[in-house]
Parts: structure tokens; sequence; C-alpha cells
């Protein structure tokens, strides 16, 4: 059956004598209908006093109290009124304010609240209103800032952003310190709110948050700050020591399977340090191939993405379910490419693995390291020279010697004359004497030097060779050139390095190298002959690449070497910005003194930025610093490439133009020359 639909009822209206209104405090405006909205004033048992309450209209009642006092309109005169009943005050007054003239939004906050106290829910004030949910999340979001600050911004001391950057944190003492600090701090940008009420937060893009997962930090109790008004990324995880923990232990869950595969040793950490294999050998493996059934998937979607992309070509814009089912093939397609890697079991006996988290929170296991110790030992190569010879040669017969009784002294050798010539050769040929075969091999090996150097080809292919054993083939000895490859293990481990961009593509980059090789270091040599140019060329810069050091430490003074960093930096045209570093409170400015802070932020955004916060304290200036130099590719000194510019020039305020230049001898000493060996001599110097 259906049911009826409800009838819309009016509310009633009329005049009320003026001394029988007073102001509600369900009125939401703080900071108009025609005709006033009342509500009668109920007593204890619910029956109506003849007095009514204005919840909407307070403006006017004002205006009108003021005409009763000016005696220019009597108490008793009768004011247009429409009485409501039913809802709340507060509906009243949201409803007129929302609706007409704006109200403030501090006014707004106060008044969602003040519905969701009474009984009605985000939904309910939402339909009632005509706002999204997330609009009363917000606002409600914002009513839960300290009043201290929301006091200040009904006095304009605050922004609306700024309230909503407060509104990160629900820890009203936490909110008013950082307030406190922010009455005197150069930079009151809502973001440098967000980050102070969140320092020693873990943000939810942080790689122990993925790895964890959000969902299973809450379910153990963990505590999410999220920002309402702007996107956070997650959030922010408060419980830094709980975050810690689940990540140990599913990183513990994991290894356990690794370790069921049998390795001789697994090491198990959050990260490593970059460079934690140095000095041990990597195995290969063997890829696992594609199965008959795997080989036709991929060829069935290789077809399917070619024939889609054709479909779609002339399209200005890709349909979403086409585009959809793209992702998907290219999803699955690098799934199939990215084979598992199998080892001998005589070789994971032997030898390791890392069990870590990777930059985007996923599991990383490194398989198959070899330590020194767990190396099995070389057997000696056998020397062509004597190889196929008989163990031993027979005892020589020693002659015999008689003295006569007619002769003292004289020696005669038995078998007459004859037998006193030099003995016979034994059936055989014997060894070369170790002098001969060192002069022999001398002269061979001066004139294999003459002959290579007249091969530059050939000579750039045996170097290649050499250091290619060196890189990827540890422990052979299948070279005769004396070419030595050193990699560096770097003793200051600086923050973010094993993330950071560069490492991340050497890394690629070395297990691509690493895998157009040969297993076997024996054919190594036929592999690099055949290979084409442009493949050498990259194989060896890579090689090449990998023996660069040119850290500067205390106790390893090399002005040449780090003067040669300079020149090789130039040839690269390096920049250290575009690489991905920037200076931060860990990596630069938190660990400098004072004068260099002002320095940097003197160089990267000009004088007036420095003056602005030459008055704070260390921890803060740092802070400060980092904000304004984001973005602006200053680098300190020992980054910077000769010949490039330290930072693109700061715009200059009329403030800035009028101060005198710091020190005209050191700005003229930091333009570049036109020469870039120049400068790479002048930074030597």
């Amino acid at each position: 059956m259906a049911q009826a639909t409800p009838k819309i009822s009016l509310s009633v209206s009329r005049d009320i004598q003026f001394n029988k209104l007073k102001l509600s405090g369900g009125n939401v405006r703080r900071t108009l209908l025609q005709s006033l909205t009342v509500r009668p004033v109920l007593d204890e048992n619910g029956a109506e006093t003849g007095l009514f309450e204005i919840p909407a209209g307070g403006r006017r009642y004002r205006a009108l109290e003021l005409l009763v006092k000016q005696k220019r309109l009597a108490k008793t005169a009768p004011i247009p009124c429409v009485i409501r009943t039913d809802g709340i005050a507060e509906e009243d007054s949201l409803a007129e304010n929302s609706f007409r003239v704006p109200l403030h939004p501090l006014d707004q906050f106060r008044a969602f609240l003040a519905l969701r106290e009474k009984g009605q829910s985000e939904e309910e004030i939402a339909a009632t209103f005509f706002v999204s949910v997330a609009v009363v999340k917000q606002r409600l979001r914002l009513a839960a800032v300290s009043p201290k600050l929301l006091d200040a911004y009904a006095a304009d001391e605050l922004s609306l952003d700024q309230v909503m950057a407060f509104s990160v944190s629900g820890d009203h003492a936490r909110q008013e310190q950082v307030f406190e600090r922010l009455k005197t701090a150069c930079s009151k940008e809502p973001y440098v709110i967000r980050r102070r009420l969140t320092e020693g937060a873990v943000r939810a893009s942080d790689k122990r948050a993925r790895f964890v997962g959000v969902e299973a930090y809450e379910s153990a109790g963990g505590i999410v700050l999220r920002d309402l008004f702007q996107g956070d990324g997650g959030g922010w995880l408060q419980d830094v020591g709980l975050v810690d923990r689940l990540a140990a232990e599913r990183l513990e869950r994991e290894a356990a399977a690794i370790r069921a595969e049998g390795w001789h040793w697994l090491e198990v950490a959050p990260d490593f340090p970059y460079g934690h294999g140095f000095g041990l050998r990597r195995l290969r493996g063997e890829e696992v191939p594609l199965t008959a059934a795997e080989a036709a998937e991929q060829a069935a979607l290789q077809a399917e993405y070619e024939q889609l992309e054709a479909a779609h070509a002339q399209d200005e814009s890709m349909p979403d379910e086409v585009d959809q089912r793209l992702t998907e093939i290219e999803t699955r397609l690098t799934a199939l490419e990215e084979r598992p890697v199998t080892f001998d079991p005589a070789e994971i006996a032997r030898s390791g693995a890392f069990v870590s988290i990777d930059g985007d929170g996923e599991l990383r296991v490194e398989r198959g390291y070899v330590r020194p110790e767990d190396e099995l030992p070389i057997a000696p190569d056998p020397d062509p020279a004597i190889e196929g010879e008989e163990d031993a040669a027979a005892p020589t017969a020693m002659p015999l010697r008689i003295e006569s009784d007619d002769a003292p002294g004289d020696e005669r050798i038995q078998g007459g004359p004859e037998a006193a010539a030099e003995p016979e050769e034994e059936d055989g040929i014997k060894p070369l004497p170790d002098r001969l075969m060192a002069e022999l091999t001398t002269h061979r090996t001066l004139a294999l030097r003459h002959a290579l150097g007249e091969r530059p080809d050939v000579a750039f292919l045996a170097a290649l060779h050499a250091l290619c054993l060196k890189l990827f083939y540890p422990y052979t000895q299948d070279t005769c050139l004396e070419l030595d490859l050193r990699q560096t293990a770097f003793t200051a481990q600086a923050p973010g390095l094993s993330e950071s961009e560069p490492a991340k593509a050497i890394g690629a980059r070395h297990q691509a190298r690493a895998g157009a090789l040969p297993h076997e270091a024996a054919d190594l040599w036929d592999a690099l002959a055949a290979a084409d140019g442009d493949t050498r060329q990259r194989l060896f810069a890579h090689c090449v690449s990998a023996s660069v050091n040119a850290v500067q430490e205390a106790w390893n003074r090399r002005p040449k070497a780090l003067a040669h960093a300079g020149r090789l930096a130039a040839a690269v045209r390096l920049d250290m910005a575009a690489a991905g570093w920037t200076p931060t409170v860990d990596t630069y400015l938190g660990r400098v003194t004072k004068a260099r802070i002002l320095q940097a932020v003197r160089e990267g955004k000009g004088e007036s930025a420095a003056q602005r916060i030459a008055h704070l304290k260390k921890g803060e200036m740092a802070a400060q610093a980092q904000d304004l130099l984001a973005g602006s590719g200053w680098l300190p000194e020992p980054l910077r490439t000769p010949g490039q510019a330290v930072t693109a020039a700061p715009e200059t305020t009329e403030a800035e133009a009028e101060l005198p230049p710091a020190d005209p001898g050191q700005a003229e000493a930091d333009e570049p020359t036109e020469d870039p060996a120049e400068d790479w001599r002048t930074a030597a110097e």
C-alpha cells in the first residue's frame, strides 16, 4: 500500500509585543529574515510562558532595542514574527544565515557542533542544510580547535587557512604551544603549522607505514592524524614505536619463509646502509623460464595491447575502460617479464640474503651473497709447462769411484774413458728452466705491449674485459692486465643515501648490465668481442664509474684527486640539485653554524630573507631556512660544480636594493668564469 506524501505545514505568523521578546542562545550568528523567527519559551512543565526567544534575527532585534532606548518605538509595539515550534532553535538560525547573508565561518563551526551535541548525526546535518557530509566533518573538525585559537581567529589574528592547519592535531595544549611559537616566527604559512604539529610522527607515505599498512596500525591501537582540508598522503602515524614494532614483526614473518629456502645466513632490518654488500660476491642464479601457458598468455596480452592501442590511436582521450584495461595488461606483462631466479642448492648452503623494506614499502629480498670466509678454497691453476709429464723421473745411478793402488789418488770411472763423458739425457722433454721461462715471456710481454698499443680497439676490449672481471666476477684471475678497479666503501653514511635517486639508478643499471653478461668468467671475452660498440662503451662507462672516489675525509687528504673530481664533474655537467639533493635540517642546515645557515639563505633567497630569520635560535633558524630554500636549487660549496651558478638569482625587492652588498669581493669571486677549466683550477687552489 502506497504511503501518503506528507503535507508541508507553514509556521504561524503573528504580532508580538517587543517586551515579550528576548534573544535566544541558539542564534548561531555572533559576530536577516524580514520577519523575526521566534520560538515560545516553555516552563519546566513544557507550558508556554508568554515570552518568545529569537534564534534568528539578532541584529534586527538589537536595532529595535536601540529604537526603544531612543523613545522612538514603544516597548509594547507589535513586531511581525514567525512562530516555530518544530525542530530546534539552531536549525532556524543556521537555515536563515546559510541561505542569506553568509555566516562568519566560526559561527558555522559552532552551529554544527551544537547540532551534533543535540543528537543529530553528520549525515542528518548535511541533509538538512544541503551540504556534503565532508563539509560537515570539516566544520566539526574546526570546531575542535582550541578555544584560544578560535578567539584569535575571531579577532583576525589567524586566517581561516591557519585555523584549518591547526585542526591536524586534536591536542589543544600542542596547538597552543605552536601558536605561541608562531607569534615570533617569520613564516606563518599553514604548511609550517602542519609540520610543527606533526613533528616526530611518521607520514603514511613513509616506507615503514606503507609496509605495515595504516589499517593494521589502527587495529593495533595506533592513532592517525589526518588533514581534512587538503591532501595529506594518508595522514601521520603518531605512535612511532608502534610502527617500528609492527614493521619488525612483519619482517620477521617474511624472513621465516626466506630462511626456509636453506640460506646459510640471513640479515633482517628495515633498512641497510648503502653498499652493504661491499666485499661480498653476488651469485648470478638462473632465471626460471616461462612455461608454455605463461608464454601463450604473454603473447595474447601483447597482441591485445597492440590492438587496443591501434584502435584508439586517433582518439583525443582514451576511454576509461580502455585505459584501465591497458593498465591491467601492462601490470601483468611486467609480472611475467620479471622472472624469479633459482640458485644451486650447494651455493645456497654457503651464501645468504638481506631482507629489508624498499622505498615503496614493499618487501626487498636480496639473495645470493657469499662472504669471503664462506668461499670454497681456490685450486691452483695447473702449469701448462709440466702438464702431462711423468710423476717423477727415475733416480740417476751414481758412477762408481774406484781408487787404484798403482796410482794413489787417481780416480777411475767404471766403464773406461767413454764413461767419463757427460751423461745422456733421459727419454722425454723436461720443463724449461725457470730463468729461461722468465726471459722468454719477458720478450713476449714487451712485444705484446707494443702490439696492443698499436691497436686501440683491442686495447679497449682488453681493458673492458679486465674491468668487468673485477666488477662482476670477483675472485677470478682470468686477465693478464694488471688493471685494478677499486670500489671504496663509504665510511660516512649520509641521510637517505640508499634511497637517493643516484643510488637507485646505479643499482638498476648494475643489475641490467650484469644480466646481459655470461654467467662464467671464461665466456666473458667472447661475449664482449661479439657486442656492438655502443654496448661496450656503456659497459665501460659503468665499470669506470664504480671506481670514482671524491669523498673528502680529514684523515685522507687528497687535494689533487679532489681537484680532478671537480674537473670530472664539470665535464659531465653534474648538477646536484637536479640529482635530488636538497638542503634540509638533517642533510645540512641543522649541522652547521648559524652563520652558515644565514649565508645559505642569503645566497639562495636574498639578504632580506636572511635578515628575517637572523634573530631566531639555531633550531628554529634551521627549520625556517629549510622552508625558504625548498626548490631554490641552492647548494653548499662541496656540492657545487665549477662553472655552474650557485642558484637562480633571487628577485630583489626594493628593500634589498637599498642594502649595501655584504662583501663585494666575495660576490665577485662567486661569479662563474667563462673557462670551466679555470674554475676547477681555482677551486683546487
